[in-house]
């Protein structure tokens, strides 16, 4: 491992913004503050949405700003992504940005029923070979996941370059009735203003200027299949 990634994760573990648990403390136990972020941590009774596989954070850090009515959590595995997220929004006094770092497979060990309003999937790994398929964080296996944390009628986004990603979801939303609320593939050609949807991420700039589309599920679960 580089000095520079040493650095990052060293400086990392002095932010307070930062969750980064060890895996024998949620493997099969729910965290600490499971069922109580907005009340322990953020201080505040508002909603909690997630960014799934956030990167960098920007699609946190920029749905803060337009927020602040709203608690955000970005989440992903990479703590050398994470870092830069997270010391932006301590740089910026951001205070309703928290960041953890964890597998999304291990995701119901940190929320109770009902905590979080809303989930952004920006950009995720496609795994477009088909015994990948189980992995997509779209996949039936971790849309069960989501379920068991967000409100009734809570929102699942997802933005992505891979129509293959895209149209698995789609497919998969329509197969067991779940209710699309907006679908393209091509977000930028659809003419949509809006602020949001026009959030860029570090990987989105990549695969525009690649001139790839970019495609949009907005949707609902079932509470049952």
């Amino acid at each position: 491992m580089g000095k520079t990634k040493l650095k990052r994760f060293a400086e990392m573990k002095t932010f307070d913004n930062v969750f980064e648990p060890d895996f024998s403390e949620v493997f099969g136990h729910d965290y600490f503050m499971k069922g109580r972020w907005s009340s322990e941590f953020f201080g505040n009774n508002n909603p909690v949405i997630l960014e799934l596989g956030c990167g960098k954070g920007e699609y946190t850090l920029n749905l803060a700003g337009m927020f602040p009515e709203y608690n955000f959590i970005g989440i992903d595995r990479k703590g050398s992504r994470m870092w830069r997220g997270a010391k932006t929004a301590k740089e910026n006094n951001i205070i309703n940005v928290a960041f953890l770092r964890t597998r999304i497979e291990l995701i119901c060990s940190f929320f109770a029923a009902g905590e979080v309003q809303e989930i952004w999937i920006t950009f995720p790994d496609p795994h477009p070979s088909k015994s990948g398929a189980r992995h997509r964080l779209t996949s039936l296996r971790f849309l069960d996941l989501y379920r068991q944390f967000l409100i009734p009628g809570g929102v699942i986004n997802l933005k992505t370059d891979s129509p293959e990603l895209y149209k698995y979801t789609n497919d998969l939303l329509q197969k067991k009735g779940c209710e699309i609320l907006f679908s393209t593939t091509d977000l930028y050609g659809t003419a949509v203003n809006d602020p949001v949807l026009s959030i860029k991420t570090f990987y989105e700039k990549m695969h525009l200027a690649e001139n790839k589309k970019i495609c949009y599920l907005k949707f609902i679960l079932n509470e049952s299949y």
